[in-house]
């Protein structure tokens, strides 16, 4: 299930939520290949949607120009990543000795970004700075 979130955090991340085949495969790609912190991230989140089905509960629309996130996609991925009420657990909890649950500030996750660097190095194998300082 963590896959089908990766996913929806694609498509959520694009223009208009909407995303090639070919784009959403290559990001997919990239962030579950990109270490332990991303599938750890996933995997927490997917243990509060055990029975996820993205096309079943109509999360993720497919067609000739790719694959879009629905509205309701959109509102399931909010509701996925906000933080559990501490209240919510204290209400469960029988009734006898009052049990108060303290959750850690939730962290904001960074956008991640692909960062290129297209400088070139002179012929003579030097870099800009040192070309200057030659100069």
């Amino acid at each position: 299930m963590s896959f089908q979130i990766t996913i929806l955090k694609v498509l959520a991340g694009h223009p208009d939520g909407r995303a090639s085949v070919t784009e959403l495969t290559r990001y997919v790609s990239i962030l579950m290949s990109s270490g332990s912190d991303w599938t750890d991230r996933m995997r927490r989140l997917a243990v509060r949607a055990p029975k996820l089905e993205i096309f079943a509960n109509s999360f993720v629309l497919r067609d000739d120009r790719g694959w879009c996130i629905t509205d309701s996609g959109r509102r399931f991925l909010a509701s996925l990543e906000a933080p559990i009420p501490a209240h919510a657990e204290e209400q469960e909890q029988p009734s006898g000795p009052r049990v108060t649950v303290v959750t850690a500030p939730s962290q904001v996750q960074p956008t991640l970004r692909l960062v290129v660097d297209n400088t070139r190095a002179s012929q003579s194998g030097r870099g800009p700075d040192e070309t200057r300082r030659s100069a």
